[in-house]
């Protein structure tokens, strides 16, 4: 790897770490060694791209650190198109016209042997065969309301069609490939819920905003989730074992 983008992959590396990186961490990802990456990080630094780093603890790069005109690698710029099909396909109208202008913009942007990555791709999603069930939902006033913590009112109808009224607070709006989810806390269940949008008889957005911050509601219902998940395997292993104890101990089972 030359220097250039290396020097590029590090800042990279920072910008997309939850905490402080060390050298080592650095070294083990680039492939090269701690030395080099002091006298990278240094040469960063003296470049006057904003890395704070502690002893014993890693680097970390200041927030607003904005890099120059877009550098993307060949696999970047198919990982923006393939993401961006996607979105085509499956996501709402307003996000799909987004994800349009994404590729524009980008095709605008890049290198002229980078180009005809966008223009005539080499990766593809496959078409939505299926009609959408919730087209009568806002599904973009959904995703503006989860993002300004607004209360919702809904009537929803579960699989066996009996429906309920209740109050959330909607946080996350899921786009799996047939189907998109409502995450929020429910007031009458009084934990987390995931509604079906095709299933949404009826909505009131309403202005109130609910008391807890979105954050907070994402980041316990990602630990809820991770450890039902945990829960999961584990349960898997353990009938494993049952199923096949004359295997245990000679074959890794994961």
């Amino acid at each position: 790897m030359r220097r250039a983008d290396r020097l590029f992959e590090i800042v990279q590396l920072l910008r997309r770490a939850s905490g402080p990186l060390t050298a080592d961490a650095l070294a083990a990802e680039l492939e090269t060694s701690r030395r080099s990456v002091y006298r990278d990080v240094a040469a960063l630094i003296g470049q006057r791209v904003p890395i704070r780093g502690e002893a014993g603890i890693g680097y970390v790069l200041e927030r607003g650190f904005d890099m120059p005109p877009l550098m993307l690698t060949s696999d970047e710029v198919e990982a923006v198109v393939l993401g961006a099909q996607w979105v085509l396909v499956h996501a709402d109208e307003g996000l799909a016209r987004a994800a349009a202008d994404v590729l524009a913009k980008v095709a605008a942007i890049v290198p002229e042997q980078l180009r005809g990555q966008i223009e005539d791709p080499a990766v593809i999603t496959p078409p939505n065969w299926g009609e959408r069930l919730d087209a009568g939902v806002d599904v973009a006033r959904l995703r503006a309301w989860s993002l300004q913590g607004r209360k919702l009112h809904i009537r929803y109808a579960d699989e066996g069609g009996r429906e309920t009224t209740r109050t959330v607070w909607p946080f996350l709006v899921g786009y799996m490939d047939r189907v998109r989810m409502l995450i929020a806390w429910c007031e009458l269940r009084g934990d987390f819920r995931m509604f079906r949008t095709d299933r949404l008889a009826a909505i009131e957005f309403r202005d109130e905003r609910y008391p807890e911050r979105r954050a907070v509601l994402r980041r316990r219902w990602l630990t809820m989730m991770s450890g039902r998940r945990d829960a999961a395997v584990t349960r898997g292993r353990e009938a494993s074992a049952h199923l096949y104890p004359d295997i245990q101990g000679t074959l890794p089972i994961s």
